[in-house]
């Protein structure tokens, strides 16, 4: 043990992947909303606790003990809901605090006409929900400033992995071409959201960093080339404007950019995935595609 201690604070997808990818070096709590989650977490190398807004006994003695926190927690309308729950314990009962990450989204950069934007691109959000992100984004910097601890903001973009691609949504039938020209979206293997935390926390980098691939693509090309994969037709191409989406799912279309990853790789880490077909090659190989949180990848070396 190196006497690592990490508290996650929102446990899902991305944390249990994090947590699977322990090489055996840190005690890992996390919370969730849930008790029937707890088992889960459990599985995963977790510690459950539930957290619903309101600090307990429980969280309170692992906050005292934790070197390293990741706040993957989605803002509300009344800010930051980790922040209003815990702003006084970090201030003044977490002794062994190192470093603090704050899991947010490219969606903070808004629109960009398909663009490139890396760090210093402005932020101009388009969606409440992206909005919120650039406040609570500010305000862990802040905290961090105040208490003298590096802050790591952590720009995701579309998350997928093991149980959550496109293989698995032609294997289900849900899979759709959306054709809306000019668009591309980049995205993140949950594997390199786990790998990029885990550099980040063994060199208390603190800064802003997009994890996110090296392959800005149109959405009905990853469909395309899982199909080919699978050896199936891919849908056919549905136009933007005709399909029926849900309103957040039509507002990700409104924002177009290309998001460039130099600085986390200027911090020291390479990529598993980075792109799309790389890691699809892989699933498809591994047959690990439609296992999802039940799979034990590679450990972290």
């Amino acid at each position: 043990m190196t006497g690592k201690h990490i508290l996650i604070f929102g446990a899902g997808y991305s944390g249990k992947a994090f947590a699977r990818a322990n090489s055996d070096t840190a005690l890992i709590f996390g919370t969730t909303r849930s008790p029937e989650k707890f088992e889960a977490l459990r599985q995963a190398g977790v510690t459950p606790l539930r957290f619903d807004g309101a600090l307990t006994p429980e969280i309170g003695e692992a906050l005292a003990k934790t070197t390293h926190l990741v706040v993957s927690v989605a803002p509300e309308e009344a800010g930051d809901p980790v922040l209003k729950a815990a702003r006084d314990a970090i201030l003044t009962d977490m002794p062994a605090l190192e470093w603090i990450a704050y899991l947010s989204t490219v969606g903070v950069y808004g629109d960009h006409g398909g663009g490139w934007v890396d760090e210093t691109a402005e932020c101009r959000p388009v969606s409440k929900r992206s909005v919120m992100r650039v406040a609570a984004e500010q305000d862990w910097l802040e905290l961090g400033r105040e208490i003298g601890r590096p802050v790591a903001i952590l720009r995701l973009s579309g998350i997928y992995g093991p149980g959550r691609n496109a293989l698995v949504n032609l294997a289900d039938g849900t899979a759709r071409r959306l054709v809306k020209p000019g668009q591309v979206f980049n995205r993140i293997h949950c594997d390199d959201i786990a790998g990029a935390l885990w550099h980040l926390i063994d060199h208390n980098l603190g800064g802003i960093f997009n994890v996110t691939d090296d392959l800005p693509a149109p959405p009905q090309d990853v469909v395309a080339y899982a199909a080919s994969l699978m050896g199936v037709t891919p849908p056919p191409e549905i136009p933007f404007e005709t399909a029926q989406l849900s309103p957040m799912a039509r507002s990700f279309y409104g924002e177009n950019k290309r998001v460039a990853n130099a600085a986390i790789k200027a911090a020291g880490y390479s990529f598993r995935f980075p792109d799309y077909r790389v890691a699809f090659d892989h699933m498809w190989a591994d047959g690990n595609w439609r296992e999802g949180e039940a799979r034990s990848p590679m450990k972290r070396s």
